[in-house]
């Protein structure tokens, strides 16, 4: 019994070496086959990567316009036509470029946005120079238009504009800073601003006068 379980315990020895042997083999070839994928993979030559360039968009800046423009006022208006009545908007609008020029648009249109556009070009045709002299107006004025009348006075450097409506709109954009006002008569704003129009319009420069009377400047005003 003794020989018989030596020679068993011999052939289990045999088969457990054998069998470590092989496992050791396939772990080698299985490592060898990894390492030439790895290689083949290294010596295949790269993609190029396609470098998609951004497009940067460049807003260019449009250059502010001088011209201003104020609404003073949108009305519903109506029309008796044959058949019935049609119904349009007017729009009041001041334009401006707060250098001495200035001027008042009146239009008619069926939406809003054509009748504010349609004012705007009838005020820049109506554009008038306005004598400006230290931030204020030469002289004191009076003015009318329909039944609208506009009182203008010169002020002081800090008084700021005294005046509301239509008729500060366009003494704004006309680029007076200090001058009083009142307004007389009518309420409505196209005869206030119109009035207005005609008091800036009928302003003497002090030029013009010292012209005139044969005076300089200087001695014109002491």
């Amino acid at each position: 019994m003794t020989e018989e379980n030596k020679e068993l315990e011999a052939v289990v020895e045999e088969t457990v070496t054998e069998e470590v042997t092989v496992e050791e083999e396939t772990v080698a070839e299985a490592a060898e086959a990894a390492n030439e994928e790895l290689e083949a993979e290294e010596a295949k030559p790269a993609k190029r990567s396609r470098s998609r360039k951004k497009k940067v968009e460049t807003k260019e800046e449009k250059p502010e316009s001088e011209w201003k423009e104020q609404v003073v006022q949108i009305s519903r208006v109506t029309k008796v036509v044959k058949g019935g009545k049609k119904l349009s908007f007017r729009a009041i609008v001041i334009v401006g470029n707060q250098k001495g020029q200035v001027g008042v648009g009146c239009a008619k249109a069926a939406e809003v946005i054509i009748a504010i556009q349609k004012a705007i070009v009838d005020g820049r045709k109506n554009l008038i120079n306005v004598p400006i002299f230290k931030t204020t107006i030469p002289h004191p004025i009076k003015a009318r238009s329909g039944a609208g009348a506009v009182m203008l006075r010169p002020a002081s450097q800090g008084t700021g504009i005294i005046a509301g409506g239509a008729v500060r709109s366009v003494l704004e954009l006309a680029g007076i800073e200090n001058i009083l006002s009142k307004s007389l008569g009518s309420n409505s704003p196209l005869n206030a601003a119109n009035a207005t129009i005609e008091a800036l319009k009928s302003l003497t420069p002090f030029a013009d006068v010292a012209k005139k009377r044969g005076l300089t400047m200087a001695e014109l005003l002491n």
